[in-house]
């Protein structure tokens, strides 16, 4: 394994003290009042990601950014730091990621004057999480200076369609007209950046969440696609765990 990246004649050691997890957490849920702090599994919803990030053991900050101090609060509880409290402009209900991540990544690097080489995004709200795709995504980061980012993503067999301009509908991929058998169709990756994704920290400086040059870590668990906002979701997700267990 190498632990450096070569970029323009200079090296960059990435070890744990490099590479930031930063964790999104507003207060206003609208679809889920308050669900940034409501129980899974008997754990805080914000708790969760703090806890995967921390039992990765490739990340040496977890910073959770968030308006609310109830949040703040659990998720130092969780072993997160919360060195600020973000602006409520930053926390409206069409507030993006993009801004909210750079905004996070730059505040932070300016207080404490250093820059990071891997930043790592992980919502609360995505819960089926391995804290293994998180070593394996920097292992991959570490060992490629190519690539710009790595995530999760669910692999299905199943065929989508597209809904063009004219109102007709259209295959995704036309491979998709292929009915065999699914134990050897060609299957497509559902993106879940949620889940984990790690980008270099340059991207996040330029309000992207993921690069171009990508790898994906691929997983076939249907539960990964429950996404908290909703009640009847947070009721899913606690008969999931009982059904497959906590990760």
């Amino acid at each position: 394994m190498n632990p450096f990246v070569f970029i323009k004649d200079k090296i960059y050691s990435i070890d744990k003290e490099n590479i930031i997890c930063i964790i999104p957490a507003r207060g206003g849920s609208k679809g889920l009042p308050r669900k940034n702090v409501k129980l899974i599994d008997n754990e805080p919803l914000i708790a969760r990601p703090i806890r995967h990030a921390i039992e990765s053991g490739v990340v040496g900050t977890v910073l959770v950014t968030t308006d609310d101090k109830e949040i703040a609060q659990i998720a130092k509880n969780a072993g997160a730091i919360v060195p600020f409290i973000r602006p409520s402009d930053l926390a409206e209900d069409l507030t993006t990621t993009e801004d909210t991540l750079k905004h996070a990544l730059l505040t932070y690097e300016e207080m404490i004057d250093k820059k990071f080489e891997l930043a790592i995004f992980l919502t609360a709200t995505d819960i089926f999480r391995n804290p293994e795709w998180i070593k394996e995504g920097v292992e991959k980061m570490k060992n490629n200076p190519e690539l710009e980012s790595v995530f999760s993503g669910h692999a299905t067999h199943k065929n989508f369609w597209e809904q063009q301009e004219d109102g007709s509908w259209k295959r995704l991929r036309g491979w998709m007209a292929d009915y065999s058998s699914r134990q050897v169709r060609r299957h497509i990756v559902r993106e879940d950046t949620g889940l984990m994704c790690i980008s270099r920290a340059w991207l996040w400086r330029k309000g992207r969440r993921i690069g171009d040059n990508v790898d994906v870590i691929q997983n076939y668990d249907d539960f990964t696609g429950i996404d908290i906002h909703h009640e009847e979701d947070l009721t899913l997700a606690n008969n999931a765990i009982n059904i497959r267990g906590s990760s």
